[in-house]
């Protein structure tokens, strides 16, 4: 392969890698800055949402556990071709929200606001699907 094509080649791939990282920076950020706020808004998200939450363990557990991903996405932002097989499970997570959110919307169960969250995550999804290509060429 000439020189050229090769240092595009590497070009190519760096812009890559550094896409996905940017991709998980941005995706783990987010996620802290809107998850970690509900910790203490149990009240407020009962009356703003009705009914009052009746199974706390539900409300926190899923807090929790959606922030134990946004860490895992700042750990992936710091080398993604390592963790690039992490990113298929990534994904799904955001498929898992935002997937159920459009269906919950569309049944008139669920408020405007949260659709706007799912459709987020569904944004997230997709750049996942592009940070998983970016990285199969660094591979």
């Amino acid at each position: 392969m000439p020189l050229a094509q090769e240092k595009s080649g590497n070009e190519s791939k760096e812009r890559g890698v550094a896409a996905a990282r940017r991709i998980f920076l941005v995706a783990g950020i987010y996620g802290v800055l809107v998850l970690l706020p509900q910790y203490f808004m149990e009240g407020r998200t009962g009356r703003d949402f009705p009914p009052p939450i009746t199974h706390p363990e539900y409300y926190y557990g899923f807090i929790g556990v959606a922030l134990a991903w946004q860490v895992l996405f700042l750990i992936m932002a710091r080398d993604p071709v390592r963790f690039r097989l992490v990113m298929v499970p990534a994904t799904l997570e955001k498929l898992a929200f935002g997937g159920a959110a459009v269906v919950l919307y569309l049944q008139g169960r669920l408020a405007t606001l949260i659709l706007g969250a799912g459709i987020v995550d569904l944004i997230l999804a997709a750049l996942f699907v592009v940070a998983l290509r970016a990285t199969s060429e660094s591979r």
